[in-house]
Formats: structure tokens, sequence, C-alpha cells
């Protein structure tokens, strides 16, 4: 039961934000809820799972949901789970932010677009928009997009720089159903510690290994134990081949204590306390070959 105060026009609702991969959509969702509750990085499929991040002001809720980016080949089970975790959202969503790169609209996007409903209303998400110098091409560009579909409103930002952040917030304000908050006024995530914590892990992995790594590989957590303000956490990281793990480790394992450390560090900020931190790197090959391996590690 939320603690939050109520009001008769108190504003919340969830908020879905979809595109194509690699679009800015965790960056984005990070700067509105102004934590960093998804993981960012360069390589396709950072974003694995439906992760919910809430931001509270005076008489309004937003409840975000970063979703994976849609994948155009469905060829396996892994990119047919992600896609059905986007199309799962889309159905609970109040209101759909639609992100797409400034100056460039391609089939994938067209594809996401296809899929967003008409019942809700969608916004367009102009991101990377500072890179755009010519306000006219930004313009013309919008308005190409603009054309495909009725849009509740069109806002040109840039999620890393945070530029017109809060214009879009309000825009978002405007559209959201009035009803009671759903969440706490400090929270900032539904997902637990141990799940964070696995996520930080990964992000790390593949901004130390970036594209040389599947990415099948993820990270588990085997233990998370709390005492007092100081977290023990023993992660995992499965990979396919011995190769893989050895390009993990590094040369004398300083690659590994590499992402031990940001991974550490990182975990600091985001829980508020001190963070001893294992991780070390195992071969498992196969697990996301069917759903049934998908399943075990929490794959929606």
């Amino acid at each position: 039961m939320s603690s939050a105060p109520a009001a008769t026009d108190f504003r919340c609702g969830y908020i879905a934000i979809v595109g194509r991969p690699n679009v800015g959509k965790s960056t984005l969702m990070n700067k509105l809820v102004g934590a960093k509750v998804s993981i960012t990085s360069r390589k396709a499929q950072t974003t694995r799972h439906r992760i919910t991040g809430i931001q509270t002001r005076e008489g309004v809720q937003f409840v975000y949901i970063d979703t994976p980016g849609f994948q155009t080949r469905h060829s396996n089970p892994l990119n047919k789970t992600l896609n059905r975790t986007v199309t799962t959202t889309l159905t609970a969503a109040d209101v759909v932010l639609f992100v797409v790169e400034s100056g460039s609209f391609g089939d994938a996007d067209a594809k996401v677009l296809e899929l967003l409903p008409t019942s809700v209303p969608v916004i367009l998400v102009l991101n990377k928009s500072d890179q755009m110098k010519e306000k006219a091409a930004l313009m013309a560009f919008a308005q190409q997009v603009a054309a495909r579909r009725d849009f509740a409103a069109i806002v040109p930002v840039s999620a890393k720089q945070g530029f017109q952040l809060d214009r879009l917030e309000g825009e978002i304000r405007k559209v959201l159903p009035v009803g009671e908050p759903m969440f706490d006024e400090d929270d900032i995530t539904d997902r637990s510690e141990k799940f964070l914590a696995a996520e930080i892990v990964r992000e790390k992995v593949f901004r130390f290994v970036g594209d040389e790594l599947p990415y099948t590989s993820t990270v588990i957590i085997e233990k998370f134990e709390q005492e007092g303000n100081l977290r023990r956490v023993f992660a995992a990281i499965l990979v396919g081949r011995d190769a893989h793990k050895a390009m993990l480790i590094g040369q004398k394992g300083a690659r590994l204590k590499d992402i031990s450390t940001q991974a550490r560090l990182d975990m600091e900020k985001l829980f508020g306390g001190k963070v001893y931190l294992e991780v070390w790197v195992k071969v498992k090959s196969g697990w996301a070959d069917n759903e049934a391996g998908l399943r075990a590690y929490g794959y929606e």
C-alpha cells in the first residue's frame, strides 16, 4: 500500500519507452528518474528486461518502463523473448514515448511505429537533437516522422545532455490519467537490489569487452547479503566458451578486476552504502537457446 499522499487531481500512470535498439531509451529513463536504474552501453541488446523507473513530483507520479530495443530478426529465442517484453509492455501503458534518433528514421523505426497502440497517447521523442546543427533540418525531420501518425506531442531532446527533459515531462503530465500514486514517494524502481546488482555487473562486462563478447553472455547473483549498511555481493558472469572466459579475465586478471571495481563503485552510489563484491566467470553454453533457459535466468 503506497504511503504517498493521494489527491483527487493527482496524476499517475505507466509510460512505456520504446524504439529500435541504441536510440538512447535507457539513458533517457535514467535522466528522467534522476538515478541509474537501467544500464547503458553502445552494444545492442543491452536492455533485456522490462525495467521500471519511478519519479514522484508534486501532484504527479511518473512510472517509466524501459523496454528492450525491438528486434527485427526473430530467428532465436532471446530475440523473440525481448520482442514479447516490448509488446506486453505496450498493452499496459497509459502513455508511450516513441524514441527515435534525430535525423535517422529507417525500417527498424517504422516496424516499432507499427506496434504502437492507437488507443493511448504517443509522444514522439527526437533524441540526440543536439547533434543536428541546423534547426531547419531538425524541423523537417520532425515533420517527416509526424506525417506517419498523429502524435500527442513532438519533443526534441538530448537524453545525454538533459536538454528539454523538463518540457518532455510537462507533455507527459498533460496526458497521464488522473489516479492515486502506485508507489511510495521515495521509490525509484520496483526492481530489487539483487536484480540491479546483476545488471550493473553486466553493463561493465559489455563496456569493457564490447563487441568481442556474444550478446548471450549474462550475469547471475549467487549470493546477496546485507549487514547493516554493508552489502556483500557474489556475482557470476556466464559465458559460452573458454575463450570468452579468458577474454573477460584478461592478463593476470586485470580486466576482471576493472569490471569488478567499476561495478562496485556504481553499486555503492546507487545503494548508498559500502559494497563488498566478488565476481568470477563460469562457462555455461546454450542457456539462451530455448525459452526454459531464458526463464531460468529471469527473462519474461
